[in-house]
């Protein structure tokens, strides 16, 4: 049995503290804030959990809500060139149901499960200096919190960090009062329109702490963009009326849809940016006593992709594979280093690469993607080629390292179209060519583009 020290009450380091205590080992979470507490708090966002990780919180014993949560089958996704124009639409299913829990319900409901397993939570905002006592009373201290005195001891990755500026500016809303389904979708899907250059809006069912199955909603703004309208608001009744505007102008095929929209509670929404950054695993105490980063501490990752708790919970399985290999050895730098690059050469490099493709200009590879795709429509029984590209597509978020090679070039890309459609790659272009420039033709005459699924 080790004894083991984590900072940080997120989902990431209670997982990190359930798995290490089913394994038999000594844990001490300490939290800054207490189970109450966290339900009185922001919103850290999004959190959708992907079957990958919900696979873990299963093993765990800690899918409490499964009965509750409102299930998602997949995504919808519209790519814009300019506002109010629908250019194409995918509509692909993933393998397993995933889904959105409100961090701030699970982290009251893990921290109390915790000490009922037999681990200890000590409350108490860490610094630096009692960073050191933690350390040198346990064998190995685990990092997962994002304040950023202790991110300071973990050093940027140049090599590994492509941004040095925020990418996006975010404004996040919990809300109730949009139905729970879309009537011209088969499936229940997060929602993403894309308006490259210019920004990003996704939504997806959520089971909220007090109204249980709601919405959640992101704004993802192109700094200076047209869609940066958020950063002076100082409510989030604000907040929710500035989006109200934004999908009248720009989306406005979903509009009616959330005109009803009002937030499911005071504290439910968030404004802000942050750069995205890859940091080295091991941070160096003042004594020179060793630590590691764990979550968006070691990775922070815009959540325009949906990989922030995913990328966490696949650290926190290598991790627990990796300390139950090491056997009573002592935990080091080298073991710290070799934990993280086990994992980064696994997920956490196409985790990194997908992510940030889609902060970026659609690449040439995508779109003909995209377009050899077109023609989804999401029903269960469709066995098409085009289903199955749009699928694939889907089931990327799920593991980025299922597709994200493949399409950082033309030529794999266009392999994978001819492998998965069985004729050549350019028919597929062609095919998918022709019903975009059909919807192009008919939005020009003021007419509905009929993107599939919408398609009489």
């Amino acid at each position: 049995m080790r004894n083991i020290g984590i900072i940080g009450s997120g989902v990431v380091g209670l997982l990190a503290a359930h798995g290490l205590r089913q394994a038999g080992h000594q844990v001490t979470l300490y939290s800054d804030k207490t189970p109450e507490q966290w339900l009185q708090s922001r919103p850290t966002g999004t959190a959708a959990r992907f079957g990958l990780s919900l696979q873990l919180e299963r093993e765990l014993g800690l899918n409490h809500w499964d009965d509750e949560v409102p299930w998602v089958e997949g995504a919808h996704i519209t790519v814009c060139p300019a506002p109010r124009n629908r250019l194409l639409t995918l509509t692909g299913r993933m393998r397993e149901r995933f889904l959105a829990i409100d961090v701030r319900l699970q982290s009251h409901r893990w921290m109390k499960g915790l000490v009922e397993r037999g681990g200890r939570i000590e409350l108490e905002s860490v610094t630096v200096e009692r960073l050191e006592e933690i350390a040198a009373a346990h064998e190995l201290t685990l990092v997962a919190a994002g304040r950023a005195e202790l991110c300071q001891l973990f050093e940027r990755d140049a090599a590994r960090s492509v941004y040095d500026t925020p990418q996006r500016q975010l404004a996040l809303m919990c809300i109730k009062g949009p139905k729970l389904r879309f009537d011209n979708l088969p499936l229940v899907p997060v929602k993403f329109n894309a308006l490259p250059g210019v920004g990003e809006v996704f939504y997806m069912p959520y089971h909220h702490k007090d109204v249980g199955p709601s919405w959640n909603c992101l704004f993802e703004a192109k700094p200076g963009g047209p869609l940066d309208r958020f950063r002076e608001a100082k409510s989030g009744e604000q907040v929710v009326e500035l989006a109200k505007g934004l999908f009248r102008e720009f989306f406005p095929w979903d509009a009616d849809w959330f005109q009803d929209a009002e937030l499911s509670d005071s504290q439910g929404w968030l404004v802000g940016a942050f750069t995205p950054t890859v940091r080295q695993p091991v941070g160096r105490l003042p004594s020179g006593r060793e630590v590691m980063a764990l979550g968006d501490t070691v990775m922070s990752l815009d959540p325009v992709g949906g990989q922030g708790a995913n990328n966490g919970y696949k650290q926190v399985r290598n991790l627990l594979e990796c300390v139950a290999a090491h056997g009573e050895r002592p935990f080091g730098a080298a073991w710290m280093s070799a934990t993280f690059e086990r994992f980064y050469a696994r997920h956490g490099h196409p985790t990194n690469t997908f992510n940030n493709l889609l902060l970026e200009p659609i690449t040439p590879a995508v779109r003909e993607l995209l377009m050899a795709q077109y023609g989804s429509d999401g029903r269960e029984d469709n066995r098409s080629a085009v289903q199955r590209l749009a699928d694939a597509f889907a089931e990327n978020f799920n593991d980025p390292a299922s597709l994200t090679s493949v399409i950082q070039n033309p030529r794999s890309t266009r392999d994978f179209i001819a492998g998965t459609t069985g004729g050549p790659w350019f028919s597929a272009l062609a095919r998918g060519g022709l019903g975009v420039a059909w919807g192009q033709l008919r939005q020009k005459l003021g007419l509905d583009p009929r993107t599939p699924p919408l398609a009489a």
